[in-house]
């Protein structure tokens, strides 16, 4: 990590359904030296949380996004996210079940398995890392 990496650590927003998940992913994500905001997915979906605000204020870098069932219906919500205010940011996509969220996708995304194992959770953390290198300044 550099300096200015030290100064204003990059911000990351875990979104997911569980609150026991939020805070095991936030929890790594910190101590990997991300600033992390979070939110529900159910809220997101309701209007209860405001994604477009959180965006422009939090300016995540990278956004963890879980795909819970029903999930066709999430995959597609998140989707359509990605054109309008997700726009431009690098997402991370996690879930429970790997292997029916990728019968889903397909090998156009990677799908990291959120279990609470260490490996699963060193990877997480790698592919945030190299997502929030990747993104593009403004």
């Amino acid at each position: 990590m550099d300096a200015a990496q030290r100064a204003h650590p990059p911000a990351v927003a875990v979104i997911n359904t569980t609150p026991d998940t939020v805070d095991l992913l936030k929890d790594v994500l910190e101590k990997a030296g991300f600033l992390v905001v979070t939110g529900y997915t159910h809220d997101v979906r309701d209007g209860k949380l405001d994604l477009e605000m959180m965006m422009r204020l939090a300016d995540p870098t990278v956004i963890l996004w879980d795909i819970t069932p029903p999930y066709e219906r999430n995959w597609a919500f998140l989707q359509l996210l990605r054109t309008t205010v997700l726009r431009g940011r690098r997402l991370v996509v996690t879930t429970t079940n790997k292997a029916q969220v990728e019968k889903l996708v397909g090998s156009d995304e990677e799908v990291y398995e959120v279990v609470g194992k260490a490996e699963d959770l060193d990877a997480i953390v790698r592919a945030t890392k190299e997502a929030s290198r990747a993104r593009n300044t403004r």
